[in-house]
């Protein structure tokens, strides 16, 4: 920012922070303690350049005001559990600048919640030369986000039921509702003391009783120390469905359980070939298998089977309504909440040893350079030979275990001849820029009674890589095929940063001798790949990933084909999880109509009117899941840290925010450190560099500094954890009683600072998403499309089942 702006910037907030009072030029002068007639002209300008603009308007008498701002936008409200908020305004499609969120102060809030849409009027326009966004004040609640809440119940004395006829109240284990009490009416249930309970909300915060709502109890989960219970309450918190209703069980009740004659018409019987699937120990469900050859001109032949379940669960029926309501299967650490009836996702769907199956086939010829120079995409019937787990393939490819290459013998040569394509088709993605960030993940381990007993570290080897690339290869071409078909389709697209933020990331890591290459507003995937690669194995590399992926952008689905940036691919879909993600699913059915409808204007305007709302709606369900998942983590974490409070950990700095850090542990485990805690000084937080410094020792605390903590306290509720810097269990002795740092009680609060990974689509790993990567995940792709995932390319677009597997 060169020094006018910097002016610019200051004499703005002047007026922002005084919208109705005019100034003079003397009186800006003052204000900002500057001097000499230089000084003066710098002033003039900035003041002509904002008259200019339309931001200030000038009397006659010389004296300048705010232009005042009469605009009203409309937007989704975020709050903070202190009061304030943010409300995110609708992107423009047609835009690819960022819209700014709009900062409601504490008070002009209207008494919205988390999730309204809300009318809201600009009180302060944004301040383009500093970054300080738009201000503003709720006018009016549009629609409620939230319709019902789960919390602990509380019952009244009844004495006080006698009075207001209210049960009790049932108060949210979410920060940003614990202030809000629901009263219960007697209409509902009669819950009991420390239950939890999901309620209906019937009358909101107002005027009258700004802290308080009013509902009915419509079911009880369960006392809250009762086991399953605590993740049964997110689950239901979040809005997720857990019950099929009865006409979506019937329906697959009438699904047979093996291939009909009718089923094979029209279909390539491939049941000859040495198809086999490679997946996690302890998966149940099969959505694809693979299969590969050397061809007699030397390339390779791949051959990519996914199940056919849009075949099964056909358009408009009560099937296909519930799995569109769901969006995707959600992965928790003792259950999945399955899109689809287990009876189709574990039977006929899934592509189980030695049984015929459905399947739709993504074959493709690929040349030693990773190029797919021929393909074909045709309905089959399958018959998987074997069903192989990661860690025998491992053992085959890897470690060249004597044992398991006898025992499968058969197929070691095509195992083989994966992982040596594998790495030519690994090769081609990075050579073209695919940013791969390498994340541990952890997959937590429950007793019989859903207690965490353990974390444990799980290792990606060849066969994990392997299908994700196998996986990754069959989406792209399936995206190419259909976009240069020129047809309605549905894509998995990740767009290009924003030049601010590529700038900023480039501003911030030049400290390490990073330069960035090429316009900001355009940055090539491959500059960024380059500028981990150089920080590679070092103490910088945490703190570069860290501030890479807050530049990055989300994954979602869309019918407009934008390409996938974290993978480096210009062409980009889901379509081999459809057991799992509906928008594979819709993928199929794409597949299937154009090939038997055709591509005509009827069935292109048809698909044209479909696909927008099925993408924002399906992305948005990914939301949910991947943020159900992550607040169960949460918990399970919190849970198992309980019994490790007084014990000291090594960690290292995975952010710093203003109120502290956030430590990481090798078990992934991610707690804070508030700024109350840092005992031996006082502390300042440099916003640029993302450092806290104390004032009179000069320590310093950045990303990627390992550090020795110790467990304060662990709150499962929050799904919080705080720790203290080993040895700093009392405030410093050389500070006096009345200067030494209150400690306030704070906890972990994540939804304050930034999480380490929260761009793209990190997931949690409970995952099976072969199309598309898992949490930790972003997949590059991966960190971009894990399990699902919190994908974003690999790591944004691997696979994660929860045992360690990744999909696509």
């Amino acid at each position: 920012m060169a020094q006018t702006d910097f002016l610019t910037a200051e004499v703005l907030e002047i007026f922002r922070n005084n919208p109705n009072r005019k100034y003079g030029v003397q009186d800006i002068n003052d204000i900002l303690k500057l001097k000499g007639s230089t000084s003066f002209k710098r002033v003039v300008k900035v003041l002509a350049t904002l008259e200019g603009e339309g931001i200030v308007d000038v009397n006659n008498g010389g004296r300048f005001k705010l232009k005042p701002t009469s605009e009203e936008v409309s937007g989704r409200f975020s709050a903070n559990d202190k009061g304030f908020g943010f409300v995110r305004l609708e992107q423009d499609p047609a835009s690819s600048e960022q819209v700014p969120d709009v900062f409601i102060p504490k008070f002009k809030t209207a008494h919205a919640l988390q999730g309204d849409t809300v009318k809201v009027r600009i009180v302060k326009a944004a301040n383009p030369w500093n970054g300080k966004g738009p201000e503003g004040e709720i006018l009016e609640i549009t629609e409620h986000g939230m319709t019902q809440l789960v919390g602990e119940f509380t019952p009244a004395s009844d004495a006080q039921v006698a009075r207001t006829g209210l049960l009790g109240s049932v108060r949210s284990h979410d920060k940003k509702l614990a202030n809000y009490p629901v009263m219960i009416k007697d209409t509902g249930i009669h819950p009991q003391a420390g239950d939890m309970v999901q309620v209906e909300i019937t009358e909101y915060p107002s005027e009258d009783y700004p802290t308080r709502m009013l509902g009915i109890a419509m079911q009880t989960l369960g006392n809250k120390n009762d086991p399953g219970v605590d993740i049964l309450s997110l689950v239901y918190q979040h809005g997720l469905r857990v019950d099929f209703p009865d006409e979506v069980i019937k329906q697959s009740e009438q699904v047979p359980d093996e291939l009909l004659p009718q089923d094979r018409v029209n279909r390539r019987n491939i049941t000859d070939q040495m198809v086999v699937t490679i997946d996690g120990d302890d998966s149940k469900d099969f959505d694809d298998a693979v299969t590969a050859w050397r061809l007699p001109n030397g390339n390779y032949h791949l051959g990519v089977h996914i199940a056919d379940v849009s075949y099964y669960v056909r358009e408009d029926t009560p099937l296909d309504e519930e799995a569109y309501a769901r969006g995707t299967s959600t992965y928790l650490t003792d259950r999945v909440i399955p899109m689809l009836p287990f009876r189709l996702s574990n039977g006929i769907c899934s592509l189980n040893p030695n049984e015929d199956r459905l399947a739709l086939t993504c074959d493709m010829e690929i040349d030693g350079h990773g190029q797919v120079v021929n393909h074909e995409i045709y309905p089959s019937v399958i018959r998987s030979k074997a069903r192989l787990t990661y860690n025998n393939v491992n053992k085959i490819v890897t470690d060249q275990d004597p044992k398991l290459r006898e025992e499968y013998a058969k197929l070691v040569p095509m195992l083989d001849l994966m992982a040596e394509l594998h790495k030519i088709l690994f090769k081609k993605r990075h050579d073209r820029g695919a940013i791969d960030f390498e994340e541990t993940e952890a997959s937590i381990k429950v007793d019989e009674k859903g207690w965490p007993i353990d974390i444990i570290l799980r290792d990606r080897g060849t066969s994990e890589r392997m299908i994700e690339s196998f996986m990754l290869a069959a989406n792209e071409t399936v995206a190419e095929h259909f976009s240069k078909a020129q047809v309605p389709f549905l894509y998995r697209v990740h767009e290009t940063p924003d030049g601010e933020k590529v700038k900023n990331f480039f501003e911030f890591v030049s400290a390490f001798g990073i330069v960035g290459h090429g316009a900001a507003d355009d940055i090539k995937p491959i500059e960024l790949q380059k500028a981990l690669a150089k920080v590679a194995g070092t103490p910088e590399e945490m703190v570069v990933t860290t501030m890479l992926l807050r530049s990055m952008k989300q994954a979602h689905y869309s019918m407009d084909q934008l390409g996938h940036f974290g993978i480096g691919a210009q062409y980009y879909t889901h379509f081999t999880s459809p057991i799992r993600r509906y928008p594979d699913l819709i993928v199929h059915r794409l597949i299937h109509s154009y090939a038997a409808v055709g591509k005509t204007e009827a069935n292109k305007e048809k698909w044209h009117e479909k696909l927008p709302e099925i993408a924002t709606f399906t992305s948005e369900q990914e939301r949910r899941s991947i943020d159900t998942e992550r607040d169960v983590d949460d918990l399970k974490k919190a849970q198992y840290m309980m019994s490790k409070v007084g014990q000291e950990f090594p960690g290292v700095i995975a952010s710093v925010t203003k109120f502290g850090m956030f430590v990481s542990l090798e078990n992934t485990v991610e707690g804070l450190i508030h700024i109350s805690n840092l005992r031996d000084d006082y502390y300042d937080y440099d916003e640029k560099q993302m450092t806290l410094t104390g004032s009179r020792t000069h320590n310093t605390f950045k990303i990627g500094q390992e550090i020795q903590v110790k467990v304060l306290r662990a709150d499962p509720d929050q799904g919080q954890i705080d720790f203290i810097i080993a040895g700093q269990d009392t405030p410093a002795d050389f500070l006096p009683d009345s200067e030494k740092p209150k400690t306030t009680g704070f906890s972990n609060n994540r939804n304050q600072g930034q999480r380490s990974n929260n761009s793209g689509e990190r997931r949690s790993g409970n995952q099976n998403n072969r199309g598309g990567n898992s949490r930790r995940a972003t997949n590059n792709g991966n960190k971009y499309e894990r399990r699902q995932g919190n994908g974003n390319g690999n790591k944004y677009e691997r696979r994660g089942n929860g045992s360690g597997q990744q999909r696509h």
